[in-house]
């Protein structure tokens, strides 16, 4: 496979945030542009191999890190003020912004976790042809199996406030968990993940069902059967709400693909690279 050259991006959210993408180039015009909406607190870099992967078969693709997280992180997180929605509704519409300005062809998107909630908040998702998301769910404890029910509901009681209360942010990376995010979007996160649907059941948000129905977007959502945070019934649950798109469940069971879990993020490594590449066939082929 032809190595490809990543090349930093900076942009700048309406609001006036700047924010840190990667363009891959494949070598020659592409054939499709494809954006990455990565999970809560994957910073960009996670996504490269994967990036590379598609560039080499022709594809331009873009990773960003969302405003909090990786390059995108301001200098502290104490005190750092932001909506959990402003990933999708301002990073990720000045990504698409970008990627419609780099030429012609199709727009495809990979969402992983929070990128297939994203979709549905986007701006201008109807631009986008087609959508392959990875463990998306809804988040709620009850979808888990009951050891995770156990370590999620004391991450959001007591692990999770002890560490805001202590530094103004959660700071994971403190116990190797991975990147701090804002006390803001803690606080969001652990409200919507109380409930069965997330945030559609939400009283403070009304309006997002009849946003999440306008989408026509073909998605296919692949969840791995040993992916603790987001089952196949997680899947199922959140994308209801993508009630007029034809949406393409697909459940991996790990065995099958010749690996011994898939969890909640194996889905980007390179033992599942034939996974990428039946995706990337699923996308080019609308």
């Amino acid at each position: 496979m032809t190595a490809t050259v990543a090349t930093p991006v900076t942009l700048h959210a309406a609001d006036g945030y700047p924010l840190h993408a990667t363009h891959y180039a494949p070598h020659g015009d592409p054939a499709g542009r494809l954006f990455v909406a990565g999970a809560t607190g994957v910073p960009q870099r996670f996504y490269s191999r994967f990036a590379q992967f598609a560039a080499a078969q022709g594809i331009a693709v873009w990773t960003l890190d969302y405003r909090g997280v990786g390059r995108s992180r301001p200098a502290t997180l104490r005190g750092f003020r932001m909506d959990y929605l402003d990933w999708a509704r301002l990073d990720l519409a000045a990504l698409l912004a970008h990627v419609e300005a780099q030429g012609d062809g199709p727009i495809w998107m990979v969402g992983h976790s929070f990128g297939g909630h994203a979709f549905g908040l986007l701006p201008g998702h109807e631009r986008v042809r087609r959508v392959a998301t990875f463990a998306t769910g809804a988040g709620w404890h009850g979808w888990m199996p009951p050891l995770e029910r156990l370590r999620v509901r004391f991450l959001w009681r007591v692990l999770g406030p002890l560490l805001v209360g202590t530094t103004g942010y959660l700071s994971w990376s403190r116990l190797g968990m991975g990147e701090d995010l804002p006390r803001d979007l803690f606080l969001q996160w652990r409200r919507w993940c109380q409930w069965p649907r997330y945030f559609f059941d939400d009283p403070d948000l009304p309006g997002l069902a009849e946003q999440f129905a306008a989408v026509r977007t073909p998605i296919r959502a692949v969840n791995a059967l040993d992916d603790r945070w987001a089952p196949p019934a997680s899947r199922d649950a959140f994308m209801a709400a993508y009630s007029n798109a034809a949406v393409d469940a697909v459940t991996l069971e790990p065995r099958a693909l010749g690996v011994a879990s898939v969890g909640h993020l194996g889905y980007f490594r390179p033992p599942l690279a034939s996974l990428w590449q039946d995706t990337l066939d699923w996308l080019r082929a609308g």
